[in-house]
């Protein structure tokens, strides 16, 4: 019903991903594997919304809190996570990491550590140090091909004092780890039990796979929480911008919409974003579930050839996102040598596992939400770097 296989153009449309890969990679000529948005075109349903919305042809200022994008939020946490969440605690903002910032700034003061579990986003790094915080990490552990929290650990850091927030990826990007009910459970008691506030970033949140599910944090916050999350990265429309939350407190919530409204002057949304997400949330399901069949595939074939070429990775796919995390200390290739090899002989640009922290290093990060034919080349120009070097 739906085409996941008919490659699509996307040079001289701007795009990040393959018209500016020489700002990371250093060349221009390059098969892109990088940032985490998909070569697909957006749901069917999605583009008829948009071209209903345009074809009104005023294009005004608008608002967020609207009965039409606050029903659509509660329908899909309750349909696809069975969570009723407090819709009178949504909040909008133009992207999760804005919201994530904004948050960093109202729970915490300059010099102050942010909790993250590392490897982590580059942009959680970023945004901390950029506001004038460090980052408290708190390192997974990788257990044949599981990662784990060492909660001893996350105690002691979450005590410190200067500790005042923790940043939960859930998902977890980079590592794919789905975070267990008990897990989650442990980690709102310890926030509670230390005074810290939490900042779950949920986006890849649609993205989960077989048996692991995805619980959000609403479902066991206990001390001051704040929950962000968009349709971007599951219906492939970050171009759009706008992203949502929910903020538990009062006194928190309109502090948030205060900076948003009066001193950043962000209030009035993204029409289209609005649009897209009514139309992703009520009608887009099916298109998803299909979308979600074809990435799992992607991430098995990626499995498939790298464990062939390499039986003693035994690379398995990640509980979530269609982000390959592929582990390559086994093979015991230099990072950097690598990297020359994929940009100057393969023409691939693929992440390179350091970008996310020190404990990245020896691994990369493979984007396969495209069609099976590029990944295939990828995959391909990939083993062949590694085994140029071995």
């Amino acid at each position: 019903m739906f085409d996941f296989s008919t490659p699509v153009d996307r040079h001289g449309t701007w795009c990040t991903q393959w018209d500016y890969v020489a700002d990371r990679f250093g060349a221009a000529d390059l098969l892109p594997f990088t940032i985490s948005d998909m070569d697909f075109a957006t749901a069917p349903c999605i583009l008829d919304a948009l071209r209903q919305r345009l074809d009104h042809g005023v294009l005004g200022y608008s608002r967020w809190k609207n009965d039409e994008f606050l029903a659509a939020v509660a329908h899909w946490f309750s349909s696809r996570f069975n969570s009723q969440p407090d819709i009178q605690q949504l909040v909008y903002g133009p992207s999760v990491i804005y919201m994530v910032a904004e948050m960093i700034r109202q729970w915490s003061a300059p010099g102050d550590g942010v909790v993250v579990h590392t490897p982590a986003y580059d942009a959680f790094y970023k945004t901390i140090e950029s506001n004038q915080r460090s980052v408290a990490a708190v390192p997974l552990q990788k257990q044949g091909n599981d990662w784990q929290c060492d909660f001893d650990r996350l105690e002691q850091v979450l005590a410190q004092p200067q500790n005042s927030v923790m940043l939960l990826c859930s998902p977890h990007n980079p590592s794919g780890k789905v975070w267990t009910r008990a897990e989650l459970e442990t980690m709102a008691q310890l926030c509670e039990k230390h005074h810290v506030a939490v900042i779950s970033d949920e986006i890849h949140m649609d993205m989960v796979w077989g048996a692991a599910q995805h619980i959000p944090w609403c479902e066991v916050a206990r001390s001051r929480w704040a929950l962000l999350t968009s349709g971007s990265k599951s219906f492939n429309i970050p171009a759009l911008t706008g992203a949502y939350g929910f903020i538990a407190d009062d006194a928190s919530r309109e502090a948030y919409l205060n900076a948003l409204k009066n001193r950043d002057a962000l209030s009035s949304p993204s029409v289209p974003a609005l649009v897209a997400h009514v139309a992703a949330y009520q009608q887009g399901e099916p298109w998803l579930d299909a979308l979600r069949e074809y990435l799992q595939a992607n991430l098995r074939y990626v499995a498939d050839a790298l464990n062939s070429a390499f039986p003693a990775l035994n690379w398995q796919p990640p509980q979530s996102t269609y982000l390959a995390w592929i582990d390559l200390t086994t093979l015991g290739i230099d990072d950097q040598a690598l990297q020359k090899v994929l940009i100057e002989q393969q023409k691939v640009a693929i992440m390179p596992g350091y970008t996310y922290g020190a404990e990245g290093n020896g691994f990369v990060r493979l984007n396969a939400g495209c069609p099976r034919s590029k990944l295939e080349q990828g995959v391909e120009r990939l083993i062949a770097g590694i085994q140029s070097l071995r």
